[in-house]
């Protein structure tokens, strides 16, 4: 019996973050229809990055976004606000009734995350490479008040590795030892202007984060059990010493669609009024065969 149990309750654990990474994917789908375009590729391949952050790892309170025991998480890569958005209204920190109103004028979910407006948005993203940055002088700044058991994630994209800023940063968290900071890197290999490897080589991207005195992890970032491993071996790396942990997520634009998954403009989408429907059964026979799986 004390073999069954914990393999039993990891099971239910990974059904249940499958069971919300489906519908963070929907909600994202959903959002993406209003506007009839946008990040969607990036939404949904960060889908699971996402899950797991906010269904399995986070600390925070819904009703009040400002509690001081909360876990940090700083979206650097702002127009990946689509795919957060998704995520605040799976965890119940935005109501899914709001999702509607993505992109629109007024409403609270711009396209890209703005900080003075979503509940539970930590900054305002965008101008790559500061994401990092900020999150190291929260980092401290937790440990100056005292704050010892909050930490801090920074979702950055592997295009933010080509910005000396971060790597700057990447250097200030190891001097200083922070091992409550936490950052997770989207390698879906795709910039604006093309193969993130093609604009500026920066593999071997493990080796560097090591040698910058960080805590490494490379994952599948599509593979939910994979991605529970990660987390929580950053999580025990956090409680055990000084050390930074970095999670890097090979990811795959529009994972979980496969029309999307092949699209090969896929940074900024168009997706016609008739594929969205086409987009919707794809994922749901897809999530409901690994279910079948799984039994």
């Amino acid at each position: 019996m004390t073999t069954v149990a914990p393999t039993t309750a990891h099971a239910e654990r990974l059904a249940r973050l499958a069971e919300h990474a489906y519908n963070v994917r929907m909600h994202a789908l959903h959002m993406g229809e209003v506007q009839g375009q946008g990040y969607v590729g990036q939404a949904l391949g960060a889908a699971d990055m996402l899950t797991v952050a906010y269904m399995d790892q986070l600390r925070y309170d819904v009703a009040d976004e400002h509690w001081d025991g909360r876990d940090r998480f700083l979206l650097s890569t702002g127009h990946y606000a689509i795919g957060l958005y998704a995520a605040l209204a799976e965890a119940g920190i935005v109501p899914v009734a709001e999702l509607e109103t993505y992109g629109s004028d007024d409403s609270r979910l711009p396209m890209s995350g703005m900080a003075s407006y979503t509940p539970g948005m930590e900054i305002s993203g965008g101008s790559l490479g500061h994401g990092l940055t900020v999150a190291v002088g929260m980092a401290l700044g937790l440990r100056h008040r005292g704050l010892t058991e909050q930490r801090v994630f920074n979702f950055l994209s592997d295009g933010e590795l080509d910005e000396g800023s971060t790597w700057e940063a990447a250097m200030g968290a190891a001097h200083h030892r922070l091992g409550n900071l936490t950052a997770m890197v989207d390698m879906n290999a795709l910039q604006a202007d093309g193969p993130a490897q093609g604009i500026l080589r920066t593999e071997p991207v493990l080796e560097k984060w090591q040698a910058f005195g960080w805590h490494a992890i490379r994952v599948n970032g599509n593979d939910l059990p994979a991605l529970v491993d990660a987390f929580d071996e950053a999580r025990s790396v956090a409680q055990a010493d000084g050390t930074p942990q970095v999670i890097i997520c090979d990811t795959k634009v529009g994972s979980g669609v496969t029309m999307l998954e092949e699209r090969e403009k896929a940074h900024f989408m168009r997706i016609e009024e008739d594929e969205w429907a086409i987009c919707r059964e794809q994922l749901t026979a897809r999530y409901e065969a690994a279910k079948e799986a799984a039994r």
